[in-house]
């Protein structure tokens, strides 16, 4: 994510308002401040990744920004996990772009980080988010009610993980296997 893609970045957002607004975190009243600028994004984003924190991706079609992929919560010492959050632009669901990047950064943390656990949590309604976990063999660990402020309310979601010794050879062989299977 650089900040020359903030004009990019806002027209994606606006222009997938309408299809990202049910999946999208929102700021519940209590916590007192609006939402931020994307520069001021991009510096908070760049600060959490120089502590170790993060790690944010622009997601690319045809070296053009067509959504983000955000590694979070970045745990080390005894846990060694992170979770992720993603989005793509409606134009370009369903090309296998977020299951590319979901693979590709967690391979990238297993063999790079040595994470050993790596999180996604999904609302039970996104079935497009659903199927990125299926396709990749992420388990399902549990539902975690009020999860995460979402449209004006605390919404519940399910929870996926995968770890490092259930990967093999790692998810982009997985992937590329699995879409060979499906005859792609």
């Amino acid at each position: 994510m650089r900040r020359r893609d903030a004009s990019t970045w806002q027209r994606l957002r606006r222009d997938n308002a309408a299809w990202l607004g049910p999946w999208e975190a929102t700021l519940p009243p209590e916590a007192g401040h609006p939402a931020m600028s994307y520069r001021a994004m991009i510096g908070t984003m760049r600060r959490r990744a120089s502590a170790g924190q993060s790690m944010p991706f622009a997601l690319t079609w045809d070296d053009e920004m067509v959504g983000q992929l955000t590694v979070n919560g970045i745990s080390w010492g005894s846990a060694r996990w992170a979770s992720l959050g993603y989005w793509v632009a409606q134009s370009h669901a369903g090309r296998g772009i977020t299951t590319t990047a979901v693979a590709l950064v967690c391979d990238h943390l297993f063999t790079q980080l040595r994470l050993h656990r790596i999180e996604i949590a999904i609302r039970p309604e996104n079935t497009a988010s659903l199927r990125v976990v299926e396709k990749l063999g992420f388990t399902e660990i549990g539902t975690a009610p009020g999860f995460l402020h979402i449209a004006g309310d605390w919404r519940d979601h399910r929870v996926f993980q995968v770890l490092a010794g259930e990967v093999g050879e790692g998810l982009v062989t997985r992937l590329s296997r699995t879409s060979q299977d499906d005859g792609r």
